[in-house]
């Protein structure tokens, strides 16, 4: 294990990301690498330095943040892990090609093939989209957008594509993003463990929505 690495790689993610207000902060980052962690530990044969950056590095230049560039992430993840010549080619290469993947990317997206270290990384950054801490995240976002909260008369949008998703000219509030989104991942999820945890955070999502449409409507 490559402890150095991935020690320096935490600092150096912590200290770019520690003030940031949009849900993708340093303990969105380290939730997503300690939930890693411990999916992992159900594969003892997977690359588990591979698993920590690509968890570590994942937001590092996010494309929601960079005009929907899906290219500068991991070239800037790749770009850092270059340093260490502990590290091999082929892994910087899966580091990669695991940031260039990982994210949602419309409903209709078509799903990429995926190592097991990145079905990994996968799950562990989607658990942390869903239940009480993806709701907070959630509304995070929303806020940091700009986004209305709710309205009645704007319907979530089935996205069929990736391009759909990420549009600019998308009207969209942040109640319709569970629908677009957050309660699709249940059913996205690759591990087993991974699969047990979304569960219950999934119905968690439905029965603060349910509670969020009874408390909206108030008669009199």
């Amino acid at each position: 294990m490559h402890d150095h690495i991935i020690k320096s790689t935490a600092d150096h993610v912590k200290a770019l990301f520690a003030n940031d207000g949009s849900g993708h902060d340093w303990w969105h980052i380290y939730r997503v690498w300690r939930m890693a962690v411990q999916l992992s530990t159900s594969y003892p044969d997977t690359d588990h330095t591979v698993v920590q950056l690509a968890a570590l590095l994942h937001d590092i230049a996010d494309w929601k943040y960079h005009d929907g560039d899906h290219e500068i992430g991991p070239a800037r993840a790749m770009a850092w892990c270059q340093q260490f010549d502990d590290l091999s080619p082929a892994q910087i290469e899966h580091i990669g090609d695991i940031i260039s993947k990982v994210s949602f990317k419309g409903a209709g997206a078509t799903l990429p093939d995926m190592t097991l270290e990145g079905q990994i990384v996968q799950d562990a950054d989607r658990l942390d989209a869903i239940g009480a801490i993806g709701i907070a995240r959630t509304f995070a976002y929303g806020g940091h957008k700009g986004q209305l909260m709710y309205d009645p008369s704007i319907l979530p949008i089935t996205d069929e594509s990736t391009d759909s998703y990420t549009s600019k000219d998308k009207v969209g509030t942040t109640v319709n993003h569970f629908y677009e989104k957050l309660l699709l991942l249940k059913d996205r999820i690759n591990t087993e463990a991974g699969k047990a945890m979304a569960a219950e955070r999934h119905a968690y999502m439905q029965s603060f929505l349910k509670r969020f449409y009874a408390e909206w409507v108030v008669d009199g």
